[in-house]
């Protein structure tokens, strides 16, 4: 059961690469374009960061947003895991945590409408808090 548990946290990493790589894809050309130089937009907020287009800052926020949050999922993943103890519920919920995540992905890179995304984000966390409660309740028991 451990390798089914760890197979949608390996999947979420393979994801927020292939979101890393899309960022780089379309973050370097936007700033060559808008002739940006690198030291002008160390920081995500202002002037220099507001020169590129909205759909490049929305693939950087999402790659931001996925080293946040799932770093959570990833901690509760580890714990159910190293209990030996986790089921088939664990597995379930680590895949629609994921499942979720990659939806929200899609959903910020592409359409980025807000409050669906924000729906989106809420669902995925309410997914943690069983996994999270599971996870006390192995290493109590």
């Amino acid at each position: 059961m451990t390798a089914a548990l760890l197979l949608p946290a390996a999947i979420l990493i393979a994801w927020t690469l292939i979101i890393w790589a899309w960022m780089l894809a379309t973050r370097v050309p936007a700033m060559q374009k808008a002739r940006l130089h690198p030291e002008k937009a160390k920081h995500t907020r202002g002037d220099a960061w507001n020169a590129l287009p909205s759909e490049v800052r929305q693939v950087a926020d999402n790659y931001n947003h996925l080293m946040e949050q799932p770093t959570i999922f990833y901690a509760i993943v580890m714990v159910l895991a190293v209990s030996g103890e986790a089921g088939m519920v664990d597995v379930g919920l680590a895949w629609a945590y994921v499942a979720l995540r990659i939806i929200h992905s899609l959903w910020q890179v592409t359409r980025n409408v807000v409050m669906i995304r924000f729906y989106l984000f809420v669902v995925s966390t309410l997914v943690l808090f069983p996994m999270a409660g599971r996870a006390i309740y192995l290493l109590l028991t």
